[in-house]
Parts: C-alpha cells; sequence; structure tokens
C-alpha cells in the first residue's frame, strides 16, 4: 500500500505539473495570438499625424489609457483599420470636445494587461527553473530521480535481509567459493569473538570468474545471510562526463556506510572504474583515474574493525589496477569457476524446482550433455526446455525436451525453411558420418550422442553431439591428436568419397589449428622447439586471448612453429582418412541410413559402431567396468 501511494502521489505531482505547464502555453499562446492580430489591424502613428486625421475627420472614436491612445478610423487608411499612439499634450481632453469625437478614458494601465505582459511570463520562468532545480534533468543528473543538486550522491541501493529474499542455499555449484564467503558473514555476526584472537578480516574480497557463473547472485546470498544493510552499486554508476563527479560519489558511498556499520558494500563491474592506470601522454586529467584514486584513499581511510567490508565483482581481472589488488584492499580473490558435473548437477536441480517435470527424469544425464555450460547457461536450458513443453501442449517437460534445448543452445535452431539439395545432403551425411566414426574410434572419453543433418543456426547445416563421460582437467598428446583427428575426419571423409573439398570444414579446420597452436605454444608438446611457452597464460582460466602482446621469439622459432603446426593437422588428417578408407564400406552404409532418417540417436549409432574392425567396447560397457 506505501509503494501504491507513493506511485499515486508521484503520479499526481507529475499531473499537476503538466497541467500547469499547459495552462501557462496556453495563455501566452492566447496573448501572443491576440498581440498578432492586432498588430496587423492597427499601426503606431506619432502625435502630430494623429492630429492631422482628426482634422480631418478620419477618427471615429478613441480609447485613452494613461498617455497611451487607441484610435479607430472611420474607413481604413493605408490598410489598418485602427492606429495607436502616446499624447504629449497635457489638455488633449479639449481638443477632442472642440471637433466632437467620442471617447472613453479607461485610467492607468490595467492590471490584467501588466500580469499578462510582466507578471505571468516571470512566474513560468520562476516555476520552469524551480522544476529543474527540484527534479534535475535526467540527463545530467545521471537517472531517473537524479536532481542536478544531488550528482555528486552516491546512488547504491541498500538492502536488508529480506530484501534480496535470496540465500546460499539458492546458490550451488560454487561451495569452494561459498565457504571463504560465510567467514565473511560470520566477522559481521561475530565481530567480538574475532577481535579477541586478534585477527582482522580483509578489507575487500573480490569475485573473480566468467561471465555468467554467478558472481552477482552469490553478492545476492551475502546480502539476505548476513542480515547487515547491503550497499549495490555498479562500477559505471561512479563516472559521469562532470570531472570530480566519480570521487564525489565514492565518498559520500563510503559515508553512508561508515552511518551504517557493519555493513558490506558491493561494487558490481569493478573494472569500469577501477581500470588500470596508465600515462596520459596528451596531458590533462582522467575522470576514471580521479575516481580510483579516491576509491583507493577511501579503503585506506576505514577499518575492517569498524565492521565495513568491500564486496566487488568482475569478469575481467587483467584489467584491475594492480594498487586494487595489494594487501590491504582487495587482497582477498575467490575465483568462481564454470561449475563441474556435481555443481551442474545441483544448479539443474535448483531450476529444475521451478518447472513441471516428468516423474523419473534423470538430472545428472541432463548434466553429462552440458560440460561446460555456465550458471546462466543452465537456467536458460531449463526455461527453453520448458518453452518447448509448452508450445507441444506436453503435460510435463521430458529429457527429449531438454536434449533439443541443448541443441538450440548448441547448434542453433532448427532452419525448416533452409531445404538443403540432394548433392548438399549427401556431403554433408558423410561429412557428419565420418566425425562420428572416428570419434567413436579414437576419443575414447567422449560418448557420441547423436548426429543429424537438418540444418541449424545461421551456417550450421548438420552437427555431431559429443558428450564428455568425466570431467577432465588434463589431456594428454596423444588425446589432443585424438581430438584433432576427429575434427578433421569431415573433410577426410569428403576427399575419401567425392575426391573434392568444400566449405563445410571450415569451423573444423579452425578448431584442429588452434589446438595445434596450442600445443607447441602453450603447452610445449613439441621435442623439435622444446619443452618452452610462447603465449601469455596469465588469464587461462577466463579463455582470454592477448592478440596485443609482442612477439618474444625470433622469426626462425615463428617459422618452426608454423611447420610443427602445420605437421601435426595434416598427421590428423591422414589418420582420420586411413581408418575411414579400411571402413569406407561402413561409412557408406551409415552415411546413407543418415540420408534416409536425417537423425541418428544413441542405440541406432551403436548398430554402426559394433560392426568397426578391431572396435573398441561401447561406451556403456566401458563405463560399467569403471564403476
Amino acid at each position: 500500500m506505501r509503494v501504491y501511494a507513493l506511485f499515486m502521489e508521484t503520479n499526481r505531482e507529475k499531473k499537476f505539473s503538466l497541467y500547469f505547464y499547459q495552462i501557462a502555453l496556453a495563455i501566452i499562446m492566447v496573448l501572443g495570438l491576440r498581440a498578432c492580430m492586432e498588430s496587423k489591424s492597427m499601426g503606431n502613428i506619432p502625435f502630430s499625424e494623429f492630429k492631422k486625421h482628426l482634422e480631418a475627420g478620419n477618427i471615429k472614436n478613441i480609447k485613452i489609457r494613461g498617455e497611451d491612445i487607441f484610435g479607430e478610423f472611420t474607413k481604413e487608411i493605408n490598410g489598418k483599420k485602427g492606429f495607436t499612439t502616446t499624447q504629449v499634450e497635457s489638455e488633449f481632453s479639449d481638443v477632442l470636445d472642440q471637433y466632437g469625437i467620442p471617447y472613453e478614458n479607461l485610467g492607468s494601465s490595467s492590471f490584467l494587461t501588466n500580469f499578462a505582459l510582466f507578471i505571468l511570463p516571470t512566474l513560468i520562468f520562476i516555476g520552469f527553473w524551480y522544476y529543474i532545480m527540484r527534479r534535475g534533468i535526467k540527463s545530467v543528473g545521471g537517472g531517473s530521480g537524479g536532481s542536478f543538486l544531488s550528482i555528486g550522491k552516491s546512488r547504491a541501493k541498500i538492502y536488508v535481509q529480506n530484501d534480496t529474499k535470496i540465500t546460499f542455499k539458492d546458490v550451488a555449484g560454487a561451495d569452494e567459493a561459498l565457504e571463504e564467503l560465510r567467514e565473511v558473514i560470520d566477522f559481521l555476526k561475530n565481530t567480538e569473538r574475532i577481535k579477541s584472537l586478534g585477527g582482522k578480516m580483509p578489507k575487500g574480497v573480490l569475485l573473480v570468474g566468467p561471465p555468467g557463473t554467478g558472481k552477482t547472485l552469490i553478492a545476492k546470498a551475502i546480502a539476505g545471510e548476513a542480515g547487515v544493510p547491503f550497499y549495490s552499486t555498479n562500477g559505471a554508476e561512479f563516472v559521469e562526463m562532470f570531472v570530480g563527479v566519480g570521487a564525489a560519489r565514492v565518498r559520500d558511498l563510503f559515508e553512508q556506510a561508515k552511518k551504517s556499520a557493519p555493513c558490506i558494500i558491493f561494487i558490481d563491474e569493478l573494472d569500469a572504474m577501477g581500470k588500470t592506470r596508465h600515462s596520459n601522454l596528451i596531458g590533462g586529467n582522467d575522470e576514471k583515474e580521479q575516481t580510483l584514486n579516491q576509491l583507493l584513499v577511501e579503503m585506506d581511510g576505514f577499518d575492517t574493525q569498524g565492521g565495513i567490508i568491500i564486496l566487488a565483482a568482475t569478469n575481467r581481472p587483467e584489467m584491475i589496477d594492480p594498487a586494487l589488488l595489494r594487501a590491504g584492499r582487495f587482497d582477498r580473490q575467490v575465483v568462481i569457476d564454470k561449475p563441474d558435473r556435481k555443481g551442474r548437477r545441483d544448479i539443474l536441480n535448483i531450476h529444475s524446482k521451478k518447472i513441471k517435470t516428468e516423474p523419473h527424469l534423470d538430472i545428472d544425464t541432463v548434466a553429462g550433455l552440458t560440460p561446460g555450460f555456465t550458471g546462466a547457461d543452465l537456467a536458460n536450458l531449463v526455461n527453453e526446455a520448458a518453452l518447448i513443453a509448452t508450445r507441444e501442449n506436453s503435460s510435463s517437460v521430458t529429457m527429449d525436451h531438454f536434449t533439443r534445448a541443448m541443441e538450440r543452445i548448441v547448434a542453433g535452431i532448427e532452419k525448416k525453411s533452409k531445404i538443403l539439395s540432394p548433392m548438399e545432403k549427401e556431403i554433408v551425411s558423410y561429412h557428419e558420418m565420418g566425425h562420428a566414426l572416428v570419434g567413436f574410434q579414437f576419443n575414447k572419453e567422449d560418448k557420441i550422442h547423436k548426429v543429424s543433418i537438418i540444418p541449424h543456426g545461421i551456417g550450421a547445416m548438420g552437427y555431431t553431439i559429443q558428450n564428455p563421460t568425466e570431467d577432465r582437467y588434463l589431456l594428454t598428446k596423444e588425446e589432443l591428436q585424438n581430438k584433432m583427428a576427429v575434427l578433421l575426419a569431415g573433410r577426410a571423409s569428403e576427399m575419401l568419397i567425392f575426391k573434392k573439398l568444400s566449405t563445410g570444414a571450415s569451423d573444423d579446420l579452425e578448431k584442429a589449428t588452434t589446438i595445434a597452436r596450442e600445443m607447441v605454444m602453450r603447452f610445449g608438446m613439441s621435442t623439435e622447439i622444446g619443452f618452452v611457452t610462447f603465449s601469455d597464460t596469465s588469464n587461462d582460466f577466463l579463455e582470454i586471448q592477448n592478440s596485443m602482446n609482442r612477439q618474444t621469439y625470433s622469426e626462425e622459432t615463428a617459422r618452426e612453429i608454423d611447420h610443427y603446426i602445420k605437421n601435426e593437422v595434416m598427421e590428423a588428417y591422414e589418420k582420420a582418412f586411413q581408418f575411414l578408407k579400411e571402413e569406407k564400406h561402413l561409412l557408406v552404409e551409415a552415411s546413407e541410413t543418415l540420408i534416409e532418417k536425417e537423425t541418428l540417436g544413441e542405440d541406432e549409432l551403436n548398430i554402426f559402431f559394433k560392426k568397426i574392425k578391431g572396435a573398441r567396447k561401447p561406451f556403456e560397457e566401458v563405463h560399467h567396468e569403471r564403476l
């Protein structure tokens, strides 16, 4: 009710302001129109000329207001029906009586005229200026509700425990991070116990991780768990077009926090205001640097014993100024990485409770289909599955809906209007079955889940889905070479059957070349070049490639690297080509079946896999032996 009343009050205020300006505009328009019409029908003449018209009998009647005379001609003179003039003789009424001209003395200027001409415009100007000062210009004030005078005020939103309604129970897939953050909450709730041992909490905690891993969600959960005031803001809100505004907002934020201690300050997207400072060759001051300097000063100026802890989040830690990361500031960094299989299962369990699923849905299988997915990706997957089930009027969300949702996210929406020609359909079929057969034989850690030649997305004319049997953190050189062979198997199949190249392998070639380059430049897997690295690995967990790095090796070494990459790619291609050549009859049989059915699932694919000469055991048997 309080929010509704506030909303109604705001609406009434807006309506009053609107009505006020509408009435004022209407009055100004009427007065302006009247003045315009009068100026067209009346002309201003000298008093001497007025006396001549008076003597000639051209004046019909006269009205006198103070020193001003308004008259009407008996007929139009120079296109004017009337005239105005200013009297200069004191005994003017005697002259009018002499000529018998009727006149009316209106006295001095009326209040209405003075009001319309002077008072009303002044009131309108004062009212408009008051409105600007009170409400502010949104583009200058920095957002709705901000005023010009409060431009230096912090825009941090204040939350308490009941506002967010999110706790650690709503967060999954980041158990280690939550354990570290529980210490922050314990300190805020039991400050005396930690003080008694002489311990100090870090002033700042920086949440670091790829986009979508739940950094902001964890911050909201901390607000829900701590039960203390929680100031939430964004790094971009401190930077404005006016110099000094960012620094002023930082000061105001910390002043508010000190009054509410113990509390938490959360700054999302810290890199927006905490980028590494650089020397300005042109000269002048950078507003962002002033904002960062003020933040550094404020962090040095308070003590965590007062109960203020700064929490920040970023997905670009390489951009943060080193001064922010030193001891005494953001000295504790909590990495929130992409979840493993158990984490994905826990996240899916949380989101699947919000939809109606079939009774025996295997969430663990869904988690196995989504390696590399972040928490945001998994939430989107559950939503997509629910939307597919809704479109089909299904009573519940099934495993098939999850599979199709995953395909839509990975490969794109199915292009029903994109019809392949018979020749294209045949090429794509052999291409995808080449991936599937080589993948089954050499990539033992991945399960072939599905093969399809139905166009998806922008350029995908077909796809082969492989799912890892487990989360892997180490790969051997042989396993990487096998992955390249699987990627190049599509082109090998095309060359084997059609004896010509197509553009369908462009993405495969790019991925295979990247693996070969990483093998020599990052992992040191070339005995010819040596166990050295030639790439920057400081941001590996975010998968960031810094293209601006200066080359730190000679041209001769660069030629050796190129030679090694080329050899690795071609050896992987030959490996795939020779295997498909030996199993050519099976490749033809499987491809013809794929052309007929357009999509093959696990059971249908296993029929062909068992026919491979010297085939390894099916995935299910290997998985059962490991268990």
